[in-house]
């Protein structure tokens, strides 16, 4: 794909999760990998009409080469960039259900949401939950890149999701899938529920490796 056309689907899947209420005012970044670098959703910007002419580009040192200034979380994404080497997109939200269970006190932290459903372990697996830092902590970028070596998708723990991809699709669509299981998890907390068993999760990590 064309730096051109990758602008132009960063634009339009960003524009549909904005319509979809996933992310809202300026809230949440997506950036994707180009031949030399990546591209960035700029800082202060909406995901609801983006301008991809403006969408930055960062050289592979993470230098700003063209567009507006990028968003101020890309340290976030660079850290799964750089543990993940197939990672081709990560996207990264504020998403009202994901953000909810990020803020729970009984949660595992080893891996937040149950198997609630077989495409839920499809595209996510095991969720961690990063610890809390301020926005901007340099602290928080080194607790994501322990953890992506592993995982190519956290929680950060009162802040949101970061999902990483092969693809702008495929990191768009788990983040999705895991915005979806976060709002069944909060609608079934107070019932008895039937979750996957071990048997049935290791069968689907087995015919379905992340």
């Amino acid at each position: 794909m064309s730096e051109s056309a990758t602008r132009d689907a960063i634009a339009r899947l960003a524009k549909s999760m904005f319509e979809r209420g996933l992310t809202f005012g300026s809230s949440g970044n997506i950036s994707v990998r180009i031949e030399d670098g990546w591209l960035m959703t700029p800082t202060g910007s909406t995901m609801g009409g983006l301008d991809p002419a403006r969408i930055s580009k960062l050289d592979e040192q993470g230098n700003l080469v063209s567009g507006d200034k990028p968003t101020k979380e890309s340290f976030l994404h660079i850290a799964m960039y750089e543990e993940r080497p197939a990672t081709g997109a990560v996207v990264h939200l504020h998403s009202t259900h994901s953000v909810a269970v990020s803020c729970l006190a009984d949660i595992d932290p080893t891996n937040v949401l149950p198997p609630i459903t077989a495409y839920y372990v499809m595209k996510i697996g095991t969720l961690p939950l990063v610890p809390y830092f301020p926005p901007g902590d340099i602290n928080l970028a080194r607790a994501v890149r322990e953890m992506a070596s592993k995982h190519h998708a956290v929680l950060l723990a009162n802040h949101g999701p970061v999902v990483s991809g092969k693809s702008l699709e495929d990191a768009v669509y788990a983040t999705e899938e895991l915005e979806e299981t976060a709002r069944l998890f909060l609608m079934l907390k107070d019932f008895k529920t039937r979750y996957l068993t071990d048997a049935q999760v290791t069968a689907l990590k087995e015919k379905f490796p992340s």
